[in-house]
């Protein structure tokens, strides 16, 4: 008897034993459309970009129904092909807000059997969350130096339970102080959407993001779709795909501004053929999932952004920019352009992604901090990263070698 997947997804489970079991990618997919949001971490398109790790798709089952799901990344050990971290990040998508050793346990059980000698998953519940108000407060305020010095507008209990109940089973924590580890990042900053309008939004930022984009319109600055001609409609309108060459060159020259931007920065590129790999993998799944914003001023590129998006949630993935023609301010367009694509697609978050918790001045870090609480929106705490070591004398080998290497 086939099973079937239950319409309203992880929360619908009940109070029996969940078993876990390998699903194909179109039941993965089919369970993620029925979410209303789902991190794109987590979706089976996501296992054909990391080529370099082997990836499944596995479903937690009530009864018949499949009421929960999850991309597991395998990361082999050296001289032990058999024996993998397995990573589930940003994930898995089960209900977070009940008991989670329901879910977790056959997981664990599952993977250990199939020869993981680790888990590491990252919990898609946030702690904590300060308001743009409160961290130029701290920004401003040389006393403090840190995100955590100040006490969060908000904290969720679910996220509270959560981090509990990880470390009374036995999960450690891979949360590093600055917020950026071996994996995603702990602290992030979203801008709400919900229920606003770009009128509310434009209000939300700073004057200085708001000078930045009428600096940019008045320069004449042009944001369009990768593979779209000129005049072709721009993010957020109605420009159909362009032809696949013409996308090509563009991702083309994303890439070398990237690379640019890369030198620059001093951050290692990713190679051209990852952007390829990651744009055709995406799209195969959703024609809509991914985006590559141009930001032209007199003809030269002077922005470019990667926008992702499944179901309501919307994140600015990768940036560049030139260094000549900074004052017409094509990174605040490319944004600006997102934020309305998101808002145009009924999106709940834009998320901005990563940053570090300083609010130091001396800080290199804080000048990211910077940028993006412009935007108005908030800093978010998330759960972070968690192990559970399934073989702990392997889980010690490997955690040596991860650390001689510099991870």
């Amino acid at each position: 008897m086939s099973r079937t997947v239950h319409p309203s997804g992880a929360v619908a489970a009940g109070v029996r034993r969940l078993a876990v079991e390998p699903i194909s990618s179109a039941e993965h997919l089919a369970f993620v459309r029925a979410q209303r949001s789902v991190s794109f971490l987590q979706t089976p398109a996501w296992g054909r970009v990391k080529t370099e790790w082997r990836s499944e798709s596995l479903g937690w089952y009530d009864g018949r129904q499949l009421v929960g799901a999850g991309l597991v990344l395998h990361r082999p050990v050296p001289k032990l092909d058999r024996c993998t971290l397995a990573y589930l990040p940003e994930g898995p998508v089960i209900d977070w807000t009940g008991d989670i050793d329901r879910w977790l346990d056959p997981l664990a059980a599952y993977l250990k059997a199939h020869g993981a000698f680790a888990i590491r998953l990252g919990p898609p519940v946030c702690t904590d969350i300060w308001s743009a108000a409160q961290v130029k407060e701290g920004l401003a305020d040389p006393g403090i130096r840190r995100l955590t010095d100040l006490s969060a507008a908000w904290a969720d209990p679910v996220g509270t339970r959560v981090t509990d109940r990880l470390r009374a089973a036995g999960w450690l924590p891979q949360n590093p102080e600055d917020g950026f580890g071996v994996g995603h990042p702990q602290f992030k900053y979203e801008i709400p959407l919900a229920g606003r309008t770009e009128d509310d939004l434009l209000k939300g930022m700073n004057q200085l993001w708001r000078r930045n984009l009428k600096k940019a319109a008045k320069a004449g600055v042009e944001v369009r779709v990768g593979g779209v001609t000129v005049g072709g409609g721009t993010i957020g309108g109605t420009a159909g795909a362009g032809a696949p060459d013409s996308f090509g060159q563009d991702l083309k020259a994303f890439h070398d501004l990237y690379v640019h931007t890369a030198r620059r920065d001093r951050f290692t590129p990713r190679p051209l053929r990852y952007f390829e790999t990651m744009f055709a993998a995406l799209r195969a799944e959703d024609p809509d999932r991914i985006k590559l914003c141009l930001a032209h001023h007199q003809g030269d590129l002077v922005a470019a952004t990667i926008l992702v998006r499944v179901g309501a949630h919307a994140w600015y993935s990768y940036g560049a920019s030139s260094t000549e023609k900074r004052e017409v301010r094509g990174s605040n367009a490319c944004q600006w352009a997102m934020i309305r694509d998101a808002l145009a697609a009924g999106c709940d978050v834009y998320d901005l992604r990563g940053i570090t918790p300083t609010l130091d001045a001396d800080d290199p870090q804080v000048g990211l901090v910077r940028f993006k609480v412009g935007t108005g929106g908030q800093a978010v705490r998330y759960a972070g990263e968690w192990d559970l070591p399934l073989r702990p004398l392997l889980y010690r080998a490997f955690d040596l070698y991860m650390s001689r290497r510099g991870r």
